[in-house]
């Protein structure tokens, strides 16, 4: 699942850390999800959602496969 969560932190200026704060998870998941090595539940994406004040659909997006 590709995502956008790297550039929604650096617009707000934020370290892994501090997002991992917000969202109640470790640094390391946060590096995880930043680097499409970790899909969030369907929870934490909410999370996610709503610290960033936007619809999941904005920040995850499917992966394109060839096919």
């Amino acid at each position: 699942m590709n995502n956008r969560l790297k550039v929604l932190r650096a617009e707000r200026d934020w370290s892994q850390a501090h997002l991992a704060e917000l969202l109640g998870v470790s640094r390391q998941t946060v590096n995880a999800l930043e680097t499409g090595r970790y899909d969030p539940s369907l929870p934490l994406a909410f999370k996610i959602a709503r610290v960033f004040g936007q619809p999941i659909e904005s920040i995850f997006s499917e992966q394109e496969t060839d096919g």
